[in-house]
């Protein structure tokens, strides 16, 4: 499926918890299959981890990990690099291919 979404982009998060809403972030992963994305720095969770002695000799690090965890991507907006907003996003098709383009201030944004 096309998302308009894509990794390294920067969104903000216009719908969700509390604690993530109005934050933005780059974007780390998108998962097109399950329509998510995610963001550093927003929905972050606590992984307890237990120590564990594998094959090779190596052991991993005990612990609680902090990690950032998938949100939908209905939830995030794309912000314009130009004018800084969230906007929404369209696709112009020209001789050179496909681009996307700011709805707000109509700037390429690739």
């Amino acid at each position: 499926m096309k998302v308009k979404i894509r990794k390294g982009d920067t969104v903000e998060v216009i719908s969700g918890r509390l604690e993530d809403k109005g934050k933005r972030g780059e974007v780390v992963n998108v998962l097109t299959d399950d329509r998510r994305v995610v963001v550093q720095g927003v929905n972050v969770r606590t992984k307890h981890q237990k120590q564990v002695q594998t094959a090779a000799n190596r052991q991993m690090n005990p612990g609680r990990i902090q990690l950032e965890a998938p949100i939908d991507i209905s939830n995030v907006m794309l912000v314009c690099p130009k004018c800084g907003e969230p906007t929404r996003v369209s696709v112009q098709r020209d001789d050179a291919g496909a681009h996307r383009v700011c709805k707000n201030c109509e700037a390429a944004i690739d």
